[in-house]
C-alpha cells in the first residue's frame, strides 16, 4: 500500500489557510551542482502541483512566501531570474483559473517591481477578481514588518484616534483572508523570517528539512497529518470530560 493511502486525513480538520515558505530553491540547484536560477525553476513547478494539490484537497486559501524584501539583497540574475519566471506564470493561468475558480490576490508592495511586471499581476488580479471557490495570495515584495508600519501610517492618515485587533486587520495586505492556520517552511531552516508576524499569532508551524523542489504531494500529507494531530486550544484548556 502506498504512503498516501495510509495516510487518512480527517476532511473536516483542514486549515482554511495552508501557507508556505517555499525555502531551499538555490541550495537544491547547488547540491546538483546547477545554477540558482534552475532551482527556481523547479520550485515554480512545485508551487502549481501544490496549489493543484491544495484544490484536491478542498483549502481554501493557500498563500506562498515569492519574494521578501529582503530579498532585493540577491544578486540582480537572480532577482531578474525569479522575476522572469514570475511573468511566464502569471502569463498562462488566467483560463486555468477561471476553470478552478482561484481568485489571486497579491500581499506586499508593488511600487519597486519593473512595469511590465506590475501590470502583469494588476491584469491578473482584476481577471480573476469574482472567482469565489479559492484564493491564491502571492506573497511578492512582502515583508511582515513594513506591512504593519504600512498599516500604521494609514490609521495615522486617516486620522483614527484608537482602534481594535479586528479593525487593525483591515489596513494589512491580507484584510480579505482568515490568518493562516498552517505555515510550512521547507528546507530545514528555523525561522519564520519576517512572514505573516501579525497575522501569524495562532499558526501551527512545520520545518520539515526537504528542499521546496522535492516537496511533492507526499510531503503535503506527512505535513497536513501532522496538522491534524495537534491541540490547537488558542490559549483555552480543554479539559477532558469523564462519563
Amino acid at each position: 500500500m502506498s504512503f498516501l493511502k495510509k495516510i487518512k486525513l480527517d476532511n473536516k480538520k483542514m486549515p482554511n489557510h495552508i501557507a508556505f515558505i517555499i525555502d531551499g530553491n538555490g541550495r537544491w540547484a547547488k547540491k546538483r551542482g546547477l545554477p540558482r536560477t534552475v532551482g527556481h525553476s523547479y520550485g515554480v513547478l512545485t508551487v502549481e502541483q501544490t496549489i493543484k494539490n491544495c484544490i484536491e484537497l478542498n483549502i481554501p486559501v493557500f498563500s506562498f512566501y515569492v519574494f521578501s524584501t529582503e530579498n532585493w539583497k540577491r544578486s540582480q540574475e537572480e532577482i531578474e531570474a525569479i522575476f522572469n519566471l514570475l511573468r511566464e506564470y502569471l502569463n498562462k493561468i488566467d483560463e486555468e483559473y477561471k476553470e478552478e475558480n482561484i481568485k489571486l490576490i497579491v500581499s506586499g508592495s508593488l511600487e519597486k517591481l519593473p512595469l511590465d511586471l506590475q501590470k502583469a499581476v494588476k491584469d491578473v488580479i482584476e481577471k480573476t477578481k469574482n472567482n469565489k471557490k479559492f484564493v491564491l495570495n502571492i506573497c511578492l515584495n512582502y515583508g511582515g514588518r513594513s506591512e504593519i508600519v504600512r498599516a500604521v501610517n494609514e490609521i495615522v492618515a486617516s486620522n483614527i484616534k484608537q482602534i481594535d485587533e479586528n479593525s487593525f486587520k483591515n489596513y494589512l495586505y491580507t484584510n480579505s483572508l482568515p490568518d493562516p492556520d498552517f505555515i510550512i517552511r521547507t528546507s530545514g531552516e528555523l525561522r519564520t523570517s519576517n512572514f505573516m508576524p501579525y497575522q501569524a499569532a495562532y499558526a501551527e508551524w512545520y520545518f520539515p528539512k526537504t528542499l521546496w523542489p522535492d516537496f511533492n504531494k507526499k510531503q503535503l500529507f506527512k505535513a497536513l497529518y501532522e496538522y491534524q494531530k495537534r491541540n490547537r486550544r488558542f490559549g483555552a484548556v480543554k479539559e477532558n470530560k469523564t462519563k
